[in-house]
């Protein structure tokens, strides 16, 4: 008989994520390994929209969730029930995240051991076609009454991971993948599963410390533990010096992720950590820049430029090495069709190799006007630039739901970032007031530049030019 308590659950959702969609039913099978100990299902007020999707695929109708408990009313009966069992379910880490954003709401952090039933299968049973709830079901000819409901598919999630346990090594599997996290991971000796385990399931900046104290590496993740047990788990010659050198792991809680990007750049050049490679550089020498020829054509070069040609050339982006600057105008010109010649990125006359390929519109070939390669080429610049003509501050979510980031961008680069308890009354001086100033660079602008492109759920943007 196994030594572990397990709490199998399962949820049903308005969507596929935690952080824009709510939870509207969820079972709990508390389990033993070998049997059933206890069960609890309820559906949920997801107080929001059900979209007629969902409820095609779960039969949960908006009429039905209207009376049922919102989530922070059975939020306790799902804490004492799962507290010192390891969290199990089919996609592990989806149910899991649901649970956690739900529990953050509310202020707490929910942290559970976790045992996903696709990977344990994956193990115990070889050469499936597909590892689906579906197909498991389908192969083993698990009964489920109510497919798509909470306490149907963890009632089969149940029966599977029964068969599992009963195979010989089961147990031992499921201890092993418990104890490495989400992967089978290798620990340094002075670092034991108790503090990986004690590490924040959160978003933020990890440091591995040596003996000294010194710090050997710098990283950021969306969840700080999870990124840990994934490094000691990979083979290679980086993991060997880390498992080799680390006695200590500290972190720092961002909440939001661009912070987490911005400081984990800033530490890098601050610390220069030893097994860092990326980021470390602190001058840019390597500029893309742009100028018209003679026919008009909006060329782009690279070059190793001095502090005098700075003030001339239109420069769009600046770089430590020639490979990085090269690399991010290949980006451009294949993002937006333009010329490999014009663009500085192959010698010769005529036409250029990739209007062969149907990749250039033909302005080596006099094939397309400079008007028409302009607009796509203004296009690229704007990509390629890394500088900001506007100041601004940045919003999105902190280190707790009452919390908010800030991030201000001053004179055409960041100029630093804080938190605030809520953004909503304060004024403008309050926010700035709030920001700790760190250098801007070229990276960072460029994260900056990323971040807003991808345009995450939550990000605010607060023109500062318009409020003075």
């Amino acid at each position: 008989m196994s030594a572990e308590r397990y709490a199998i659950i399962d949820i049903e959702t308005t969507g596929g994520r935690a952080d824009l969609h709510r939870i509207t039913e969820i079972a709990v099978i508390l389990h033993d390994g070998e049997r059933i100990l206890d069960t609890y299902e309820t559906l949920l007020n997801p107080e929001t929209y059900i979209p007629y999707g969902i409820t095609e695929l779960t039969g949960i109708t908006q009429d039905m969730v209207k009376d049922a408990p919102r989530f922070f009313e059975v939020a306790k009966k799902i804490v004492e029930m799962t507290e010192g069992a390891v969290f199990v379910a089919h996609n592990a880490s989806f149910d899991y995240g649901f649970i956690r954003e739900e529990f953050a709401r509310l202020g707490y952090t929910y942290s559970r051991q976790q045992l996903c039933t696709v990977r344990l299968s994956r193990k115990a049973f070889p050469g499936l076609r597909s590892y689906g709830l579906d197909n498991l079901i389908a192969t083993f000819g698990i009964e489920v009454k109510q497919r798509h409901r909470a306490m149907g598919d963890a009632l089969a999630t149940a029966e599977l991971f029964r068969r599992i346990m009963a195979q010989n090594g089961g147990p031992d599997q499921a201890l092993s993948m418990i104890k490495m996290g989400l992967k089978d991971a290798r620990l340094p000796e002075n670092f034991g599963i108790e503090r990986l385990m004690a590490l924040p399931e959160a978003c933020g900046v990890y440091y591995f410390h040596d003996e000294r104290g010194d710090v050997l590496y710098v990283g950021k993740s969306q969840n700080i533990r999870k990124r840990i047990a994934e490094h000691f788990a990979d083979k290679t010659e980086k993991t060997r010096k880390l498992r080799q050198m680390t006695h200590d792991i500290t972190c720092e809680v961002t909440g939001s992720e661009l912070v987490a990007l911005l400081l984990e750049s800033f530490e890098i050049k601050r610390l220069r950590p030893s097994i860092n490679r990326a980021q470390r550089q602190q001058t840019f020498p390597f500029a893309v820049y742009a100028q018209p020829d003679d026919a008009g054509y909006l060329c782009f070069h690279v070059e190793r430029i001095t502090a005098t040609q700075r003030k001339k050339l239109h420069i769009l982006s600046e770089h430590p090495a020639i490979p990085a600057a090269r690399g991010r105008l290949e980006w451009a010109v294949e993002q937006f069709e333009l010329c490999r010649r014009l663009s500085g990125l192959e010698t010769g006359k005529g036409a250029c190799f990739h209007f062969h390929l149907k990749k250039c519109r033909g302005a080596c070939a006099g094939q397309e006007s400079a008007a028409d390669y302009n607009e796509r080429a203004q296009q690229a610049a704007e990509r390629l630039q890394t500088g900001f003509e506007e100041d601004f501050l940045l919003m999105e979510r902190g280190r707790t739901p009452q919390e908010r980031a800030v991030v201000l961008v001053q004179d055409g680069q960041l100029a630093g970032y804080g938190y605030v308890e809520t953004s909503e009354g304060l004024s403008l001086e309050e926010l700035l007031e709030a920001v700790r100033h760190i250098p801007g660079n070229p990276e960072t602008t460029r994260i900056i530049q990323g971040y807003l492109h991808r345009r995450p759920v939550g990000l605010k943007r607060l023109d500062l030019n318009e409020k003075r």
